[in-house]
């Protein structure tokens, strides 16, 4: 089974994606608030994947992601996006993202998108 760090500011987004990643069969091993606390735990975690916030206080989610595939560049990160944010996803994907999704979810492509990623 998959260990999944859900690096996200808001509480509500946690909660849905800890509920459609869990539903798939996926462990949630931990969560954090912020790109910093989200690189913190990696290192701690060790988890098979990342899903990882754009917008967050402290360190956003393409800063985040940076240091943690500078550290660990076996790292699979999932960023995710408020719709209309494209700018953002290229730089993601430039800087090492695996894949993207956005706000709301759509519960079956999250699903797709995770599996080709741990694949």
């Amino acid at each position: 089974m998959a260990k999944i760090l859900i690096v996200d500011d808001s509480r509500t987004s946690r909660k849905i994606l800890k509920g459609i990643l869990e539903g798939a069969g996926y462990e949630i091993v931990g969560e954090a608030t912020n790109g910093q606390e989200g690189y913190e735990k990696y290192g701690e975690l060790k988890p098979d994947m990342i899903t990882m916030d754009v917008t967050m206080p402290v360190l956003d989610g393409i800063e985040a992601l940076k240091k943690i595939k500078a550290d660990y560049p076996e790292a699979k990160v999932v960023m995710v996006t408020a719709a209309g944010q494209k700018t953002k996803m290229v730089e993601a994907v430039q800087n090492g993202a695996d894949e993207f999704v956005s706000k709301p979810f759509d519960p079956e492509q999250l699903k797709s998108i995770i599996e080709k990623v741990l694949s």
